[in-house]
């Protein structure tokens, strides 16, 4: 399950071990963090890491076919997470380790910046590939924080992109080694703690005003 660190004044909200999938529990848990860190006072930011092979595969797709009932409340809780992260008034940071797929691949993306290992691991959107389209949230953000050309590649090829294709399309802003990912993002975020604020609330929320709209509109989260 997530846990919540602190290193001086940045937060490191380590996902877990495991596949790190968006069960309920889990999503509660990283909810949890989340309010911890935004409740704290002063100086902050707040990197998002995982240990072992996956940064996180996404959707829990095995707790959504015993629960279909929950299909639609669930993808809303999702699109939350995302729309929070994406707004958050501190500056965030991916340390991106491992696999990052589907939804986990999204959350990667409401961060400010992204730091992914270069020699092991894949960044994919495998969607086509899964026959699930994306909901109108999930791509609102995702052609929000990708250039035009990348988040169409990303999106109907189902590409894997290693650390050095993600920083070279601008999925990610720097691929290095597995045993500096966490430390470079620790870094970013530690140059960025004075950020935190109301102002920097303010400024996400109008930069990514239509996609929150799309991300929190709860009527029809699946379209």
């Amino acid at each position: 399950m997530p846990s919540l660190d602190r290193q001086d004044n940045v937060f490191v909200l380590d996902l877990g071990d495991g596949e790190n999938r968006f069960h309920p529990d889990w999503l509660t848990a990283v909810s949890d963090a989340l309010d911890e860190m935004e409740k704290a006072e002063g100086p902050r930011a707040l990197v998002t890491a995982a240990t072992g092979k996956f940064y996180s595969n996404g959707l829990d797709l095995d707790w959504l076919s015993a629960h279909t009932d929950h299909y639609q409340d669930y993808v809303a809780t999702v699109h939350e997470l995302f729309a929070r992260m994406l707004s958050l008034p501190v500056i965030t940071v991916a340390a991106l380790q491992g696999h990052t797929f589907a939804a986990g691949a999204m959350f990667s993306l409401a961060h400010d910046f992204r730091v992914m290992r270069a020699d092991r691991g894949y960044w994919c959107l495998p969607e086509a590939d899964i026959n699930i389209p994306f909901t109108p949230g999930m791509a609102a953000l995702i052609q929000s924080r990708l250039a035009p050309q990348t988040a169409h590649e990303a999106m109907i090829t189902a590409r894997r992109y290693g650390g050095a294709d993600a920083a070279a399309t601008g999925i990610v802003d720097q691929a290095v080694t597995e045993e500096a990912v966490r430390s470079t993002a620790i870094e970013i975020a530690r140059a960025q703690v004075t950020k935190a604020g109301d102002t920097l609330g303010t400024i996400k929320a109008r930069m990514y005003a239509p996609a929150l709209a799309t991300l929190r509109d709860t009527t029809n989260p699946l379209g």
